[in-house]
């Protein structure tokens, strides 16, 4: 019995496979993905489910306020009082609690010893310098990082491959001028105009991303621009311009998919270059907003605080880990691409 040919797509996927490194990495990627995006699972000071005198509550959809476990102000519940610790002891009382009691905001006023604390039994990664729990600062800025990254990723690539497909494509002109203006914009210096707009407008991650996404998409324009300029002359091209199809019908059915080699490769190392951004900025002051978990807020405290080892060899442990499961994977996803490789 004849074996069924394997499809372009089936053969890229054997390959990535005989790639086990790449193949651990992408389930270790995958992995710190879910925790991360589930932080508030894993990591708060809120339990997840209350009983209180026979009532059911559930503080991490809806903080309650002390009144309602037997305190006596309106206030919402801190759940690191020794007073509500007190309450929930009692017979008949439960609380389910997350695995790591802290939020990347709680502080616990009751702690006696001063922050930077180092680590123990309630603190298993120690406190930085504000008094919060270096796990939740860890995996909340881990999240914040990760998902930007993404977004960054994918704005800059979609610019990028309209761009590089519009050069490519139409040549001529058309490619001379953007090419020109490429240069021209790619001469403004992006660290000035970052540390203006920083000056003038409250930081945010919104802003961030507006930012860097003006320049993110350059340097994946030119590949794609180099492969749209090669294809466009082929005769599966040439064909389909005979059969009376648009310049938009053969630029998505024909020219893209098979353009896609260098967007595919450089996904992880661009979201690597996209952490590395969003670290860089928050070490320097020009991120997120201090409300917002940051890792390069974590090493800007190691920084001031050297005799604290807890807070910058987790944070610089955590980023080297993410720089190289992305780059496995990237590795990974150009011998899958390759099609030199069998």
């Amino acid at each position: 019995m004849a074996v069924q040919a394997m499809s372009p797509n089936q053969r890229a996927w054997a390959r990535f496979r005989r790639n086990r490194l790449g193949v651990i990495s992408l389930w270790v990627f995958a992995v710190m993905l879910v925790v991360a995006t589930l932080a508030e699972l894993v990591s708060n000071d809120r339990p997840l489910l209350v009983r209180y005198e026979g009532r059911w509550m559930a503080p991490l959809l809806a903080n309650p306020p002390e009144t309602a476990l037997g305190g006596d102000f309106q206030t919402p519940t801190d759940w690191k009082d020794p007073f509500i610790d007190a309450q929930l002891g009692k017979p008949g009382n439960f609380a389910l609690r997350t695995l790591n009691p802290h939020s990347s905001r709680s502080v616990d006023y009751f702690e006696k010893v001063q922050s930077p604390a180092p680590p123990s039994a309630a603190n298993w990664l120690g406190t930085d310098a504000n008094g919060r729990d270096m796990t939740a600062q860890l995996l909340y800025g881990f999240r914040v990082s990760i998902w930007f990254a993404i977004a960054l990723t994918l704005v800059g690539t979609v610019i990028g491959v309209v761009a590089g497909a519009v050069q490519g494509y139409f040549a001529g002109r058309i490619d001379l001028t953007l090419q020109r203006l490429i240069e021209v914009w790619g001469a403004v210096p992006e660290l000035y105009l970052l540390i203006i707009f920083a000056s003038i407008f409250e930081p945010s991650l919104l802003l961030l991303l507006v930012l860097l996404s003006l320049w993110g998409w350059m340097g994946l324009s030119d590949y794609v621009r180099a492969e749209f300029l090669r294809n466009r002359s082929l005769e599966y091209v040439k064909a389909a311009r005979a059969l009376g199809l648009s310049n938009g019908q053969i630029i998505w059915r024909h020219v893209l998919p098979n353009s896609l080699t260098p967007v595919i490769t450089f996904l992880p190392f661009r979201m690597s270059g996209a952490i590395l951004a969003l670290t860089s900025l928050d070490f320097l002051g020009l991120g997120v907003p201090p409300s917002v978990p940051s890792l390069g807020d974590l090493l800007r405290q190691g920084k001031a605080n050297l005799d604290a080892w807890w807070i910058i060899v987790p944070t610089f442990v955590l980023l080297v880990l993410t720089m190289l499961v992305l780059t496995f994977i990237g590795d990974a996803l150009r011998d899958a691409v390759d099609t030199r490789k069998g």
